[in-house]
């Protein structure tokens, strides 16, 4: 009974044991709604920022819309000392790609890049949407403000750069806006193949569409909770990786799904007022975002969203019906809600850029044996200060349970049977930033 008593102890002193980093609250502090509230009404000034829509004009259309987005971002690498590259990534879609295309257009995203000081070529990305559309996605000349969907993730983007351009971090941050979501996500799709043909390492991608509405079609009014989508695992993945999955698990512990749940860690950590929502599911039912097209080419990518949507303000002609206003305009935009969201996504930003690298495999043991046993490479880095084990019932959508096992390359952990648990494993820095969790990848006896 003593040494029951003690592991129990023990244990309670292992899983309620946070850190925390003054840094991170300091971010959440920075984020101003005031900022967000500004970027929103200018962007949704452009009038329409249709894909197809003016790109001659300095103050309608996509094109005065992008330009000044990049003028933004250069101006955040003026105030930091040039910490961004800022350029346009762009592809030429061509007449009838689809029903949405219907002339030539480039599809032109807006990049800026703040280099890490060790990783230079290991990325976390944030993204939001430049275009917009209202209820014919064909119609680009008359008024689509977005303002919503969504100049909120787009001045998200903004005020994420302002706020963490004032600090070095080992690994390399992406602030990006995307073109093309509304016509067929083609400026995800564009940024995702550049990124390949580019050997970027990218760690995650969060990408962030409509933060800024808390009143839902079903009356519901939600200024805390908000929604994670990750889908279970890469459709990259091989048919014997599909087939080991049936025996030994992780159907639901891909890359994205385990961004999926850092994210809700952080947020549960440095947040607690937050109510992140872990969705199982690519993204809404039969709907689309630009997290996809980097998903497809096996990237971890989420979708971070409002919980409660409002249909009669999503890709609506202006007008009033019945009593109801329809359109996606600035007077239904939250931002001290954008604002939270996009401080949910710039402390993340934040713990990834800082985090040492996860490791590349992890192998598990322990079939028919009362202890479950793991090896890995350590990695070759001094200012890791180890690894950290965690673990969850089979049925819990987090990571429950953790021991900090030192910076060594394999371990046992006592007691714990193989066949009750999922496992996985994260880097912890000297600093006390962690890797996303990765999830055993080959099995030992």
């Amino acid at each position: 009974m003593k040494i029951y008593i003690t592991s129990v102890l023990l244990l309670f002193t292992l899983f309620t044991t946070a850190q925390t980093d003054q840094k991170i609250y300091d971010i959440i502090n920075n984020v101003s709604a005031e900022r967000i509230e500004t970027d929103i009404k200018i962007l949704a000034g452009f009038g329409t920022r249709h894909t197809l829509s003016d790109t001659v004009s300095e103050t309608r259309g996509i094109g005065a819309a992008r330009r000044w987005i990049k003028s933004e971002f250069e101006k955040i690498s003026k105030n930091c000392g040039n910490c961004l590259e800022v350029f346009y990534q762009k592809d030429l879609v061509k007449k009838g790609a689809n029903q949405r295309i219907t002339k030539d257009v480039w599809v032109v995203n807006v990049v800026a890049i703040q280099r890490g000081t060790k990783n230079p070529d290991r990325f976390i990305v944030m993204s939001g949407d430049i275009d917009s559309r209202i209820s014919d996605p064909n119609d680009y000349t008359n008024d689509a403000p977005g303002a919503n969907d969504n100049a909120t993730g787009m001045a998200g983007a903004l005020e994420a750069a302002r706020v963490l351009s004032n600090y070095k971090f080992e690994n390399s941050i992406i602030y990006v806006g995307l073109s093309g979501e509304e016509q067929g996500l083609f400026g995800g799709q564009g940024l995702a193949k550049y990124a390949k043909d580019n050997e970027w390492k990218i760690m995650g991608v969060m990408n962030n569409d409509m933060i800024g509405n808390i009143k839902g079609v079903d009356g519901v009014i939600d200024n805390r909770t908000f929604r994670i989508f990750s889908e279970p695992v890469p459709p990259t993945e091989t048919e014997q990786q599909r087939r080991s999955k049936r025996f030994y698990g992780g159907e639901v512990d891909g890359i994205s799904r385990q961004l999926a749940r850092y994210v809700h860690n952080t947020v549960k950590t440095y947040m607690p007022e937050m109510n992140p929502m872990l969705v199982y599911r690519l993204d809404r039912f039969g709907r689309g975002g630009h997290h996809r097209p980097f998903n497809d080419v096996g990237f971890a990518g989420i979708r971070i969203m409002e919980a409660h949507e409002n249909y009669t303000q999503q890709h609506q002609d202006i007008r009033e019906e019945n009593g109801i206003k329809y359109g996606d305009v600035v007077e239904h935009v939250n931002f001290e809600y954008a604002a939270k969201l996009t401080a949910v996504n710039a402390i993340n930003l934040a713990s990834i850029a800082w985090a040492p690298s996860a490791v590349n495999e992890l192998e598990i043991g322990g079939i028919v044996e009362p202890s479950v046993k793991f090896k890995w490479k350590k990695l070759n880095d001094p200012n890791i200060k180890g690894y950290k084990i965690y673990w969850r019932d089979t049925t819990s959508p987090t990571w429950d349970y953790s021991r900090f096992v030192g910076d060594v390359n394999n371990f046992v952990l006592e007691g714990i049977v193989i066949d009750n648990y999922l496992f996985g494993i994260s880097t912890v820095g000297k600093n006390g930033f962690e890797s996303p969790v990765v999830f055993p990848s080959k099995t030992f006896r």
